[in-house]
């Protein structure tokens, strides 16, 4: 069921943010994310707050869609009466758990909510997470029809015995026919992949590459398994019945499909995800990397607005329990302070393909850029024009590169 929440303040009842958060709004992107927590079956590796029909007590899986509307409801409220009016959303993703275990004809709802509350941009990119066998034809048609423009489908593996070990239930078969259906009812189609499974080869992560650039989706994202503490994949590993992942393979694995990917068209855009044009790049992801306003709509959903971050009750139950009595299904929250901001702004802009501005560092960043450049973890010439870059080295090695820019 998920990680524990966060330490951070009470949330007040109203929800109301400090006046700090409308300042330079306009200037910020903003998108709704709804978090639908079903799933049929727990996979042993994931972490996500998710619930199967055994694990609901005292909620109901019919009654979500109200209360996610409610939710939305409330949000606009809330950010018309802290100052925050008027803004559209320009990207909504419902994530999970599973959101086609609800009905369409539910997420559809869920969906007319957000632009009845706030209105959708032109163009607005609008997202569903999907498993290859909670969808048909029908439901596809049924989303698109009802302001759907994509669809992000969890393929993981073409491997059966690598899905066997995520706890994965759908056929690898399935997933040419999923992305079919969704490119018959208009969709955009985004498939994602994970690599680093114990019991994984290389070759059986070539074979998964392969069967992705096969389709042609608009848009891939590969990434490296984590083993998250409490989950049945950290049990297996430490009591020695699975082997942990080696980071060497995963490195392989990393550039295998790199380079795949570039030589099928495909160029990335953040570290783990590859697009076939700036057009279909995950816009939602987009304005997390950028920090930019987002509401989460649903039990533990994160939402920020203007550097101050909340998140919902965990469980389905309690969460409905708020929304039925009006107040807040925040629990906590906290205000960033401006070292925090900075640490973050650092380490997301580092990860996309526009990079960082030299400019924007501090007196240490910017005296790590020559070293940088020296070991190949950015882009000389991009680096020397003013702007950091990471080359495919430095994409392995993110998280060395942010700290060298955040030394004093």
């Amino acid at each position: 069921m998920g990680a524990a929440l966060p330490l951070g303040d009470p949330a007040p009842a109203d929800g109301l943010l400090p006046t700090s958060a409308a300042r330079d709004a306009a200037e910020r992107g903003f998108g709704v994310y709804l978090h639908v927590p079903f799933c049929r079956v727990r996979c042993g590796y994931c972490d996500f707050n998710t619930y199967t029909a055994t694990e609901l007590r005292g909620a109901r899986q019919e009654d979500y869609a109200g209360h996610a509307v409610d939710e939305v409801r409330f949000a606009r409220r809330t950010l018309e009466a802290s100052g925050l009016p008027g803004r559209e959303a320009s990207t909504v993703f419902f994530g999970g758990g599973t959101p086609t275990l609800l009905p369409a004809a539910d997420l559809v709802r869920m969906l007319a909510a957000v632009r009845d509350e706030f209105g959708l941009a032109p163009g607005a990119e609008v997202t569903t997470e999907a498993n290859p066998d909670s969808v048909g034809p029908a439901d596809l048609e049924a989303l698109a029809a009802g302001g759907f423009t994509r669809v992000s489908f969890g393929m993981q593996s073409a491997v059966p015995h690598v899905l066997a070990a995520l706890d994965r239930t759908h056929d690898p078969a399935r997933v040419p026919l999923v992305v079919r259906w969704a490119r018959d009812a208009g969709l955009d189609v985004s498939l994602d992949l994970i690599y680093g499974t114990p019991g994984e080869s290389l070759d059986d992560w070539r074979r998964s590459v392969d069967a992705v650039v096969a389709e042609r989706p608009d848009h891939v994202s590969a990434y490296a398994l984590i083993v998250e503490e409490g989950t049945k994949l950290a049990r297996q590993i430490r009591r020695g019945e699975l082997a942990e992942p080696s980071d060497d393979l995963e490195a392989d694995m990393y550039e295998l499909a790199d380079d795949a990917f570039a030589a099928a068209g495909y160029e990335w855009y953040e570290v783990s995800n590859w697009a076939t044009s700036p057009d279909h790049r995950s816009r939602h992801n987009l304005g997390y990397w950028r920090g930019d306003d987002w509401w989460g709509v649903g039990p533990g959903a994160h939402s920020h607005i203007g550097g101050v971050r909340w998140w919902n009750a965990k469980h389905p139950a309690a969460y409905a329990e708020r929304i039925a009595a009006g107040v807040s299904p925040a629990v906590g929250r906290e205000t960033l302070d401006a070292p925090t901001r900075e640490t973050e702004r650092v380490l997301l802009a580092t990860r996309i393909r526009e990079g960082i501005a030299v400019s924007s560092l501090g007196a240490g960043g910017r005296h790590a850029v020559a070293g940088l450049i020296a070991d190949g973890l950015v882009e000389a010439r991009t680096a020397l024009g003013g702007r950091l870059v990471l080359t495919r080295r430095g994409r392995l090695l993110a998280d060395a590169v942010v700290r060298r820019l955040l030394a004093d």
